[in-house]
């Protein structure tokens, strides 16, 4: 059986504490957290900030990460 060991890393961007895979940012400042991948993503994309958070909130809700 393997062990789940679970790295714990925090995003200098937010904050918060993740231990998905991580993003690389996109300014090549290293990574970051999935959370604000996919933020800086839509935002390349022109997504506003509210519509961000409603699709963050589906990823998670669905459990997509």
């Amino acid at each position: 059986m393997k062990d789940n060991i679970f790295q714990v890393s925090v995003c200098p961007r937010c904050g918060q504490a993740y231990t998905a895979r991580p993003a690389e940012a996109r300014d090549g400042s290293g990574p970051i957290c999935p959370d604000c991948g996919t933020r800086e993503a839509l935002e390349s994309i022109g997504v506003d900030t509210a519509e961000q958070d409603k699709i963050i909130d589906t990823i998670h809700r669905c459990g997509w990460r």
